[in-house]
């Protein structure tokens, strides 16, 4: 690797894949109708509207998990990741799930704007001090690839009520 290459350069492109993949997510749930979000992506599969639940609910995790703030919705946690889909539990409508989304989305927006390099290569909050010494690579940085891959997914699952 060239010795010039800098952290910077690391954190920039992690938070510009981030950027799209959220850009992309947008672009989708603006073409989606509410009726296609209640459909299932597959047969026996989750509802668009549980899947857009699920990732407001994980992404607004990273802000505790990052040090940053409590979760925005701390009740969308237990309903769309803890519960499956047909658990029976009813669910907030789709216009409020996609305020919550551009609610998380933002506010992380924010943060990573404001956080130092040198913060994104220290320990997240659900990894031990002892833990990080021996593996490094469980930081901050790797949350939002991690959750930045785990939105990707989702939205290929979201791609699919599209045509129906």
């Amino acid at each position: 690797m060239p010795s010039n290459i800098q952290p910077e350069i690391f954190i920039q492109m992690v938070l510009l894949n981030w950027e799209m993949q959220n850009e992309r997510l947008n672009s989708l749930l603006d073409k989606l109708t509410d009726e296609q979000l209640a459909s299932a992506t597959a047969q026996n599969r989750n509802t668009g509207t549980y899947l857009l639940g699920h990732l407001v609910a994980i992404n607004d995790a990273i802000m505790p998990l990052l040090g940053f703030d409590d979760k925005l919705y701390p009740g969308l946690y237990e309903t769309f990741v803890n519960k499956p889909d047909n658990s029976g539990i009813e669910f907030p409508p789709v216009s409020e799930l996609k305020i919550y989304w551009k609610n998380v989305t933002e506010r992380l927006r924010q943060h990573f704007a404001n956080m130092p390099v040198e913060e994104w290569f220290t320990r997240h909050m659900s990894v031990s001090e002892q833990d990080f010494a021996k593996e490094p690579h469980r930081n901050k940085l790797n949350i939002i690839i991690n959750r930045t891959n785990h939105q990707s997914y989702h939205m290929g699952q979201l791609a699919y009520l599209a045509n129906k």
